[in-house]
């Protein structure tokens, strides 16, 4: 008799002689309900339940640039009030420097009750409003004011509740939107994950609505393009920071930047610094 099937044999035995409670193959310790509020498990066999895929604490935990780098590929969860779940895999970010930064809203080190929480612990989101309708989301990072901003995803799942998000915020009929046109702008990101002022300084470590966890991809320098920063162009020498991020080849980004891709492939420098 093989070893596991004879010690679950002699346990057996061993419950119809003696006044043991039963003992089921799984290692829980059943305890017959006689009106003791007792646990119903023995503590050394309860493991707590947790999400031990969600990115946590000490991967937000680093400088701004290292950070946008890192963001590629991991994948940003929304938990809708019905309990449906968009994923979509984080393909574009920007970096924002903080206070030495022109083009940072925290630029000059400035803090407000609108940037607050780019100088909350690494992880808080910072949302904020442009032209008065549409939304941004960002994740503050180590440094007074550093955060990085989110500006594309390739959806994953939930594409049929992401179009009724996205459709619902568009004025007029309209022909309906392709997959790649889903998110990839960081207001269109907003619209389709559901994400407004209402997320502004939330914690992505600890939130029941919107999370990260682990990409699957092991990235290479690569598969990223590094290139300028977009729609800032009147910020002197800033506005030609590589500060901006996006795997290359991914139909999903924003916007492509050719000639940078084509200098890459010319010298074959993949180099993200």
């Amino acid at each position: 008799m093989p070893r596991k099937r004879k010690l679950l044999a002699q346990l057996s035995a061993l419950q119809s002689n003696s006044s043991l409670p039963p003992f089921d193959a799984l290692g829980n310790l059943n305890v017959p309900s006689d009106g003791d509020s007792s646990p119903k498990s023995s503590k050394y066999f309860v493991t707590e339940k947790k999400n031990s895929s969600r990115l946590e604490a000490d991967f937000f935990n680093q400088p701004c640039v290292s950070l946008a780098k890192s963001f590629l590929g991991q994948i940003l969860v929304r938990k809708l009030p019905d309990g449906r779940e968009l994923w979509g895999r984080i393909v574009e970010t920007e970096a924002y420097l903080g206070g030495e930064d022109e083009a940072s809203h925290s630029k000059g080190g400035k803090q407000t009750q609108r940037n607050a929480a780019m100088f909350m612990s690494p992880g808080t989101l910072y949302v904020y409003q442009i032209y008065g309708i549409y939304f941004c989301v960002n994740v503050s990072s180590q440094g007074e004011g550093a955060a990085v901003l989110l500006r594309s995803l390739e959806p994953l799942r939930g594409l049929d509740a992401m179009r009724e998000l996205r459709s619902a915020s568009r004025k007029g009929p309209r022909k309906p939107l392709k997959d790649w046109q889903l998110c990839n702008g960081p207001s269109k990101l907003c619209q389709a994950l559901g994400i407004d002022k209402a997320f502004d300084q939330r914690d992505l470590t600890e939130d029941t609505a919107i999370w990260m966890v682990p990409g699957h991809d092991l990235l290479g320098e690569q598969d990223v393009v590094v290139t300028t920063r977009i729609g800032i162009g009147n910020r002197g020498e800033w506005a030609q920071k590589p500060l901006r991020f996006y795997l290359r080849g991914n139909k999903f980004v924003s916007i492509i930047d050719k000639k940078t891709e084509r200098e890459m492939a010319a010298t074959g420098d993949f180099s993200c610094s």
